[in-house]
């Protein structure tokens, strides 16, 4: 079992920035495609961005596609969301997850480790 733990959220003004990191455990972290969802209040769990074991491809939800970027550093098992012009919309509780396998994927049925979340507010 891989332990996901999420840091980096808080209160930020629109228009600001966040970044927000993933610590991750376990040996064999490079073999699998990581991702980033969230939820706001009220509304269902939605992706937001993954990248694959190698870190040679993205994929972003449209409505954070050139404000936000994910990038991972399978040295340190580490995965990053880097947040830009923040929106008040962007407002939710963030979670890493890791895919089941190696290749990238937008679906949270294919992801089998969550990590707790950190909260991103984002003011108007």
């Amino acid at each position: 079992q891989v332990q996901l733990v999420e840091s980096g959220g808080g209160l930020v003004q629109g228009g600001g920035s966040l970044r927000l990191s993933c610590a991750a455990s376990g040996r064999t972290f490079s073999s699998y495609s990581m991702g980033w969802f969230r939820q706001a209040p009220g509304k269902e769990r939605e992706f937001v961005a993954a990248i694959d074991w190698s870190a040679s491809i993205t994929s972003y939800a449209d409505s954070v596609k050139g404000r936000f970027t994910i990038s991972r550093d399978n040295a340190k098992n580490m995965v990053y969301l880097q947040m830009n012009s923040l929106k008040p919309e962007d407002t939710a509780l963030y979670y890493c997850a890791r895919a089941s396998g190696i290749y990238i994927t937008r679906r949270a049925d294919q992801y089998d480790n969550w990590g707790q979340g950190t909260q991103v507010t984002v003011s108007s």
